[in-house]
């Protein structure tokens, strides 16, 4: 049988480590599966000392991380720090395994000159954008200061970007915000986009049995999973939640809110404030699992983002994740809200926290329409937004850049099968 050399791709992921990131490790073990020898670079989990795994066929460079730090010279420490160690290992990659392709996840949009070298010396660049770093400042800064940041930060963070989606052959877009905003921004072509929405696994994520001491807590559950920064919208959760008690009197609800942050103690301060402490469960982190359990035990999902020029374009992976699981959504009415939930979802005038608190209570109240919303969500999932159907895309982008690359046939023709077989699941 006729051989080929496997497509070398080198990942550089600084805003988690590898084991702690769903949507690389997604993309990862795919392009494994297809045939591609994949390298990561990112920080290490916690509790991994070794420079050096490998993790599920997948060689991991780990390096220390650096702290979280606010601020313009925080960003410069953290991001100085680990582009220049990153910078390092790609160049240890490229010599002792080779590297055809690049792809580099953002934030930050500090690799570009990488995209710029490896690309001089006949190599493929791939930016894959997560995140909008100029608007995800702003609302952080906000959130934080309640005030716009440095405006010579954000230029900087802006072109950065520029240079990024310049420097690369290809940018993967989690939505079509994302795709639209760049091409309005930085006159790219259409046809250098892809989208890879971060498609939740319906295997993964698929209804539980209740948690039988949680469904004795209260008649009512409320469920919340994600992250808790000061730009997260938790606090405006609590404080719906402290209309929903206070004012509209429904002290027959419990809501659970899972996940950790810098804004935790604040938020549990808040509750305490408004007297809602009894409502309110801060689970802290929690595995996958518990996860699950717990949303399959709820009635109504939040997601509290607020409306900014960050949100209104991001897509949540949380409200995917409560689609999978059959519960419908009550959200802030941000354009990739309604992108990804449709009518899975109710929607909140924009960070108005006594509408969304009415709108939790109308459905609490409505058994009939949380069935069907769960229902519709649930369909959605399985027929548009779940992982494989984005693997599909992801295949397909590699597989065009390795045609270019003069790939052999067969190697093009292995990946193909691997696209034909995932639209027909």
């Amino acid at each position: 049988m006729k051989t080929y050399p496997r497509r070398r791709v080198l990942m550089l992921l600084e805003n988690n480590p590898y084991l702690t990131d769903g949507r690389v490790k997604n993309e990862a073990n795919a392009l494994t599966r297809a045939g591609y020898h994949v390298t990561v670079v990112s920080p290490r989990a916690p509790g991994h000392t070794a420079w050096v795994e490998d993790v599920q066929g997948v060689r991991v460079f780990g390096f220390p991380p650096t702290p979280e730090m606010d601020g313009f010279l925080g960003y410069i420490i953290e991001y100085g720090y680990a582009t220049l160690i990153m910078s390092i290992l790609s160049i240890v990659a490229l010599v002792r395994g080779g590297v055809d392709i690049v792809h580099a996840h953002n934030p930050p949009d500090t690799f570009f000159w990488l995209g710029f070298i490896f690309k001089l010396i006949g190599k493929k660049f791939v930016f894959d954008q997560h995140d909008l770093a100029p608007e995800m400042y702003d609302a952080r800064s906000e959130a934080l200061d309640g005030k716009p940041g440095n405006p010579l930060v954000r230029r900087a963070l802006a072109l950065m970007e520029r240079f990024t989606c310049q420097a690369a052959n290809r940018i993967i877009s989690t939505n079509e915000s994302y795709k639209a905003r760049a091409i309005e921004l930085y006159a790219q072509p259409a046809e250098k986009f892809t989208i890879v929405r971060n498609g939740p696994n319906p295997d993964k994520f698929k209804l539980a049995e209740p948690d039988a001491r949680l469904r004795q807590q209260a008649r009512y559950l409320i469920g919340y999973v994600g992250l808790m920064g000061p730009q997260d919208g938790v606090d405006y959760l609590i404080s719906a939640l402290g209309h929903l008690v206070n004012d509209l009197g429904r002290r027959d609800v419990l809501c659970v809110v899972m996940g950790d942050g810098p804004a935790l103690p604040a938020l549990k301060q808040l509750a305490e404030e408004l007297k809602i402490g009894p409502q309110v469960s801060f689970t802290g982190r929690v595995s996958q699992e518990a996860v699950v359990r717990y949303l399959s035990s709820v009635d109504v999902c939040v997601c509290p983002d607020p409306k900014n020029a960050y949100n209104d374009r991001s897509t949540m992976i949380k409200v995917m994740e409560y689609m999978a699981l059959s519960r419908p959504t009550v959200a802030f009415d941000l354009c990739e809200n309604r992108a990804s939930a449709g009518d899975a979802g109710v929607y909140a005038q924009p960070n108005d926290v006594r509408d969304m608190a009415r709108e939790i209570a109308l459905l609490l109240d409505d058994p009939a329409r949380r069935e069907r919303m769960g229902r519709l969500g649930r369909e959605r999932v399985e027929t548009q937004l779940a992982w494989h159907f984005q693997e599909t895309q992801l295949l397909s982008l590699y597989a065009d850049l390795t045609g270019k690359a003069n790939a052999s046939s067969e190697a093009e023709r292995d990946v193909r099968k691997i696209i034909q077989s995932n639209s027909r699941v």
